[in-house]
């Protein structure tokens, strides 16, 4: 993995896991049920297992096209599915929860670049949880799964985040928790960040071709300082 932090101009951020701590007491609660054959699940807690579990409940066009990529049979099959990834996420919560940081984060960030989100959840939902928490303002861009005519894993929302930011794609860094975004930045010709606080794991991120990998994402605005 190199990545080369001088190049970047713009930020591109995920929101499942990457912005948002997606259903954090509902993943509790899967991991209490997961408790007795905990140590047999990868991570020996269950959390891990839990966190997939709740993907597959709120986004399951995005998390069967992470599947079909751990099974190696992605490719084909995603362009029948990417329309589950599209029509998922419209489910509105009542209150969501952020990864710790980013709320303070972001802001400081809009300040020297350009930020868009790149979703593959609904408008609706994606909107909702940037107006909770006060972040629609700072993102100049807001790329969700009706954006585009394709959605992560293809390039396409990366692409057009990139030109709507007015910034080569080459010189954007798509930032994001699984396979799917890191193959979304890769495959547009984006940098990618890959983060530990949602629903991917270091090997297969690295695996996806992340350039860095950092435990979460508020750890984004060290790698940027100065």
């Amino acid at each position: 993995m190199t990545f080369e932090p001088n190049g970047v101009r713009g930020l591109l951020f995920d929101v499942d896991g990457t912005l948002s701590d997606t259903d954090d007491q509902m993943t509790a609660r899967f991991q209490r049920l997961l408790r007795p054959i905990g140590r047999w699940l990868p991570g020996g807690d269950g959390l891990s297992s839990a966190r997939w579990l709740v993907m597959s409940l709120e986004t399951p066009g995005n998390f069967t096209l992470m599947l079909l990529d751990r099974m190696g049979l992605d490719g084909p099959l995603s362009r029948l599915l990417h329309r589950m990834a599209r029509r998922s996420g419209e489910w509105k919560p009542k209150h969501f929860l952020a990864i710790p940081g980013v709320v303070e984060m972001i802001p400081r960030l809009a300040e020297g670049y350009p930020l868009a989100v790149v979703s593959a959840r609904g408008e609706k939902s994606t909107l909702a949880f940037l107006e909770q928490f006060d972040l629609r303002r700072h993102f100049r861009v807001v790329v969700t799964a009706q954006t585009c005519r394709y959605t992560k894993p293809f390039p396409d929302p990366v692409l057009h985040a990139a030109q709507a930011l007015g910034v080569g794609v080459e010189n954007c860094v798509m930032i994001g928790d699984t396979t799917v975004d890191m193959h979304a930045g890769k495959s547009a010709g984006a940098q990618t960040i890959g983060v530990l606080c949602g629903f991917g794991r270091r090997g297969e991120l690295e695996r996806a071709g992340a350039d860095l990998i950092l435990e979460t994402t508020a750890g984004v605005e060290a790698v940027f300082a100065g």
